[in-house]
């Protein structure tokens, strides 16, 4: 589904990815480690458009993607989550999907109307809502929500763009285990209907959904594999022994 060739990204003298080669599969969950300033968001970014790639290429669904503006990206199926919840605080629950559903069917001229209005959109929201654990805080402000419920939306509002792949960056970052544990299971759950890239520090969890994983550090893919034959490599192993981030690439990744 995603190929990635020879993927550079300078920033001045700094090569914060460097020849990165890169396959996602349809149909899996493919985990992107390594250590902090590794460059993973900086792949993440380029991926989904807000980076534009120093060399290289990048093909989705047998098309290039370097060829649209990120904001189109969605709508070939290519769905990005942030590292920093990305929500509308004062909307309902229910309206930050439905904003998300209007968006994706171009209705840009219903943007003084509530969200929520057509009755349709308002159903699909329901079901999608259902489906990631919220379908009982619809009428809630999405500022009170906690902050696993957060992540719970944002992965509801992706989903409501239809997506063929899910990036994921760092969706269990700042969660309690229990939190945790139910993301877990819903990404599980999902893995079904969804192909996702997956970028995490949390091991446990990385273990329990990654089909594939591929291990980057100082910018570069230095394996790639099932979760057994990443945990057995030696190289992998040494990379983690030490501090591999760059200090000056904290910025820029």
């Amino acid at each position: 589904m995603l190929q990635i060739r020879n993927l550079s990204k300078n920033f001045g003298a700094l090569a914060a990815i460097d020849d990165v080669t890169l396959n996602v599969e349809a149909g899996t969950i493919h985990a992107l480690i390594g250590p902090n300033g590794a460059g993973k968001t900086t792949l993440i970014s380029q991926i989904s458009g807000y980076l534009q790639p120093t060399s290289g290429s990048i093909v989705f669904s047998g098309e290039d993607l370097l060829k649209l503006p990120a904001h189109k990206r969605p709508h070939i199926g290519l769905v990005r989550s942030f590292q920093i919840t990305s929500i509308f605080p004062d909307s309902t629950v229910l309206d930050n999907v439905c904003l998300v559903l209007q968006s994706i069917n171009y209705q840009v001229f219903r943007m003084f109307r509530p969200a929520s209005s057509d009755k349709a959109e308002q159903q699909a929201a329901q079901t999608l809502l259902d489906r990631v654990g919220l379908g009982a805080q619809t009428a809630m402000l999405a500022g009170h929500l906690s902050h696993g419920q957060k992540r719970q939306l944002e992965i509801a509002m992706a989903l409501a763009a239809k997506p063929k792949l899910l990036l994921l960056d760092e969706p269990m970052a700042g969660m309690g285990i229990e939190e945790t544990r139910a993301l877990v299971d819903l990404l599980n759950d999902l893995r079904s209907s969804v192909t996702m890239l997956l970028v995490e520090h949390d091991m446990d969890a990385v273990f329990s959904l990654a089909d594939t994983l591929s291990v980057l550090v100082y910018g570069k893919v230095i394996a790639t594999g099932t979760p057994t034959e990443i945990q057995a490599n030696s190289d992998v192993q040494q990379a983690y022994l030490g501090d591999h981030a760059q200090p000056d690439e904290a910025t820029a990744c």
